[in-house]
C-alpha cells in the first residue's frame, strides 16, 4: 500500500502545529457533513490530496469538473473570527475493514511528518431517538484534561462497545505518533437525514474550539441538501455488513 501526496495551489507543506478536523462517510454522515459545511461556508483552500491505492477504484469529477482519482483532501479554513485550522475528508473509504488500520497509519505518519499537533475526528453514534447529545472521547489523559479545561464534554464510558472503522483508528492512534487525538461524536438514530444531529456537531465545535465559524443561516434546509447529495444509497447495508460479526460500533 502506498500514499502519494499531491500538493495543491502552490503549497508544499502544512502549517506547523495545526489542528485538523477529520471525517469520512459513516453513521448518518454526521461528521462528513459538518466538515463539508465548514469548508463551503468559510474561506477554504485545498492544500493537498492524499492518494492511497487501497481506496475503491472510482474516479470522480472534482469542483473544477476534472476527473480525479480517489483521494483524501486536506484543506485549510480561515473563519470570519480569524481562526485557521485544517480539514481532512474523503468521499469514500475501503469496504475491506482489514485495510482501515493500514490507511490510518499512513495518514498519521504523514501528519506527524508535517508537525500536526492535534487531530479531532467527527463521527456519528447510533443510539436511541431520545438521545440528542454531542460529546468527545480522548485517546490520552493529557489531551482529555486539555479538552475538559476548554469546556468540552469528554466522556470516559462511551462508546461502551468500542468503535470500528477508519475514523476510529485515526482518533485512537494519536499517542503512538506523539500527537493529540480525539473523537467528537454526535448521537443519531442512524438516518442519513438526521439534520439536527449534524447541526449540533457544528455548533459544539464552534463553541468548544472557539472557531468563529460562519454557520448555516437556514440550518435545516441547507444541511438536508448536503446530506442528500452525499448519502450513498447503500449506507445502511454497508454498515450492517461491517458490523455483523462485531459488538463494536462502526463510525
Amino acid at each position: 500500500m502506498t500514499l502519494h501526496v499531491e500538493w495543491r495551489n502552490d503549497h508544499d507543506s502544512l502549517p506547523p502545529g495545526a489542528l485538523v478536523f477529520a471525517a469520512f462517510p459513516g453513521i448518518g454522515n454526521l461528521g462528513k457533513v459538518a466538515v463539508e459545511s465548514m469548508r463551503e461556508l468559510n474561506k477554504t483552500v485545498e492544500l493537498a490530496r492524499l492518494h492511497i491505492d487501497a481506496l475503491p477504484p472510482q474516479a470522480n469529477l472534482d469542483e473544477d469538473g476534472l476527473l480525479t482519482p480517489p483521494h483524501i483532501s486536506l484543506s485549510e479554513i480561515q473563519t470570519p473570527g480569524g481562526k485557521r485550522f485544517l480539514t481532512l475528508t474523503g468521499a469514500v473509504q475501503p469496504v475491506d475493514m482489514s485495510l482501515h488500520g493500514a490507511i490510518a497509519r499512513q495518514i498519521m505518519t504523514f501528519l506527524k511528518s508535517q508537525d500536526v499537533e492535534s487531530l479531532v475526528v467527527l463521527a456519528g453514534y447510533k443510539t436511541a431517538a431520545d438521545r440528542k447529545e454531542t460529546f468527545a472521547v480522548a485517546s490520552s489523559s493529557a489531551y482529555r484534561v486539555d479538552l475538559e479545561s476548554s469546556g468540552v464534554d469528554v466522556r470516559r464510558d462511551e462508546p461502551k462497545t468500542g468503535a470500528l472503522g477508519l475514523a476510529a483508528m485515526l482518533a485512537s492512534t494519536g499517542p503512538l505518533y506523539d500527537m493529540n487525538s480525539a473523537c467528537v461524536i454526535g448521537t443519531t438514530i442512524g438516518s442519513s437525514q438526521d439534520i439536527m444531529a449534524s447541526q449540533r456537531i457544528i455548533e459544539h465545535l464552534d463553541r468548544w474550539f472557539d472557531l468563529g465559524l460562519k454557520l448555516p443561516e437556514h440550518g435545516g434546509a441547507w444541511l438536508r441538501e448536503r446530506l442528500e447529495k452525499m448519502a450513498p444509497e447503500s449506507t445502511e447495508d454497508l454498515v450492517k455488513e461491517l458490523t455483523s460479526s462485531h459488538d463494536a460500533s462502526y463510525m
